[in-house]
Formats: structure tokens, sequence, C-alpha cells
């Protein structure tokens, strides 16, 4: 759709080809991590969560490559055969997807009226708050006024800017995809406790970057040693959600769950990134960060809410009563 001629690259247009390329990207996202519970059937909540964790973690690490092949195509083939590229490339995996992969996985029997759509599993409603705030916290300053910040005071160049954010978005994936080996768990998979205790420690990071801002310490080494702390416990933060939504879904209804789960994830990102920009304008980089550390405590609080992950066989006990 971008490829067309500069005539036709209104704001309307551009907004219209982003929305549906958001769209299909959490489609996509949607999609995987269903079919990731789809199959482990009888798998343990332990396996379950290395797999949802190297999915998600790789994800975003090529989404941090993305950063630099978009830059070097840009360089090498400019805008137009760029873009003509990249959609090449989607319609050799739109094939090999559709030759290779097994069709009606995680297919509901019965097509669900729109009210359906909205979680009746009390959990995957408090889950999906709990992550409303969590990625509101991070892009309400990590996506405007963070490289604002970096341009317009420390004085970064464009390249420095996109540099730093792809190696922050790489590290970020690895650490997800790592995420079962630094998270202490049971058999059955980590619950609502671990994220308590990942959401209140992410809440001092925000706070203690603000902090040292407003005292005057250097910014730069201020904002790039939080940056990667905050960028560490954020991504198992992430990953515990992510094990989660499935972990507390029906099989036969994990895509809607997952599909709710995103549409809240969505809306905090889209409250972050108003709230930003705003918020940069009238309180600086520091107000931000002190609405991020806020958000995080909302996400915590919400927490409480989150069980335990049973066994198969409580959850057949459970059952039968």
């Amino acid at each position: 759709m971008l490829t067309v001629p500069d005539a036709w690259l209104s704001v309307a247009y551009v907004m219209a080809a982003q929305g549906l390329s958001g769209i299909a990207k959490d489609l996509n996202k949607m999609s995987a991590k269903a079919s990731v519970k789809a199959m482990f059937t009888n798998g343990s909540g332990s396996m379950l969560f290395k797999w949802v964790a190297i999915l998600t973690g790789s994800k975003n690490a090529l989404k941090g490559v993305g950063f630099f092949a978009g830059a070097v195509l840009l360089e090498w083939l400019g805008f137009r055969a760029a873009l003509a590229l990249l959609a090449g490339i989607l319609l050799m995996v739109l094939l090999v997807t559709a030759v290779r992969l097994p069709g009606g996985v995680g297919k509901m029997k019965s097509k669900p009226k729109f009210t359906q759509v909205f979680s009746t599993i009390p959990a995957i409603n408090w889950l999906s708050a709990a992550r409303f705030f969590l990625f509101g916290s991070r892009d309400v300053w990590f996506v405007v006024a963070l490289p604002v910040f970096l341009y317009e005071v420390l004085d970064w160049s464009f390249t420095m800017i996109g540099t730093f954010m792809a190696l922050w978005v790489i590290g970020d994936g690895m650490v997800q995809a790592s995420a079962p080996r630094l998270i202490s768990h049971s058999q059955q998979g980590p619950g609502g406790s671990a994220a308590r205790v990942a959401a209140f420690a992410l809440m001092l990071f925000p706070a203690a970057i603000a902090f040292g801002l407003q005292l005057g310490w250097p910014a730069d080494w201020v904002l790039i040693v939080g940056l990667i702390l905050f960028g560490i416990i954020f991504a198992l933060n992430s990953a515990l959600h992510s094990y989660l939504i499935l972990a507390y879904s029906d099989h036969d209804k994990v895509a809607m769950n997952v599909g709710f789960y995103y549409m809240a994830n969505a809306g905090g990102r889209l409250m972050g990134t108003i709230l930003s920009g705003w918020l940069y304008q009238t309180h600086g980089l520091e107000g931000c960060l002190w609405l991020s550390s806020a958000f995080v405590l909302a996400a915590a609080i919400l927490s409480f809410k989150l069980p335990e992950i049973k066994s198969n066989a409580e959850k057949k006990i459970t059952k039968d009563v």
C-alpha cells in the first residue's frame, strides 16, 4: 500500500495502511501464542512457559533487528524498493506457512457473538487490566519523551538514538526468551505471586531514574544504566504475562482470550503514547517517569487478583466437585 506514488500518500492513507498493518501484526501474535497453547494440551506449565518465552523473546529480538534492517534497506534500495522487498518476503512466509502449518489449530466449534469476545474468566480480566498499565508504563516515557529528550537535551544524533533503542529492544527480547531460567517456578509454572513481585520490582526503576535526574546526576549515565535495568525487569514482567494468559485460558477459547488481552495491551500503549507527548511538554521527562512508576504500581496492585496455576490433577478435582 505504501509503494504508491507520492500523491497518494496523504495522512489518512498512511494512517489506514498503518492501522491495517497493526491489525495484521496482532492477529499473527494472537494466532502464534494460541497455537503454542493448542500444541501443549498435555504438557506441563513449566514447558509451556519455556516455549511462550522463546516465542515472545525471539519476536521482540527480531523487532530490534528490524530497526537495523529498515535503515540498511532505506540506504541501499530506497523507500519503495525496500517496501517491495519486504512485501515479497512476507509473501514467501505466507506460502510456507500455508503449506507447512496444520489447519484448524485452535478453531472454535461455533462462531462466537460479539459480546462473548469479552472474557468471563476473572483471572483473564485482572491480567488484562494489569497488562494495560504495564505497557502504558513503558510507552509513557519510552515512545515519545525519551527519544526527544536524547535529541534535544543530550544532543544525540538520530543514528545514536535509533541504534540505542534497537539494541534495547533486542536485549529485551533476549531476556524474555531467558525468563524460564531467570524466574524460579514450580512444575506448574509461575503464578500470580511471581507477577506481583516482578511488578513491584519494576516500579522502583522509573522512580529511581526520575530521582537521579532531579538530583542533577549525569543524565546520559542515569538513562543508560536505568534503561538497561528497567528493560531487564520489564522483559521478565512481559514474559510472565504472556505465559499467564495462556495458562488461564481454556483450549477452545484461547484465541479469543489472547485477543482480548492484546486489546488491553494496545489500549495501554495508546494511552501511554498520548500521555508521553503531553507530559513531556508540561512536566518534562521526570514527570513521564513518575507517572510510569504509578502505572506499574497499578499493575502490581491489580496482580493481587491473579491466582496461582493449578496442576492438571487439581483442575480435574475442582471440575469434578
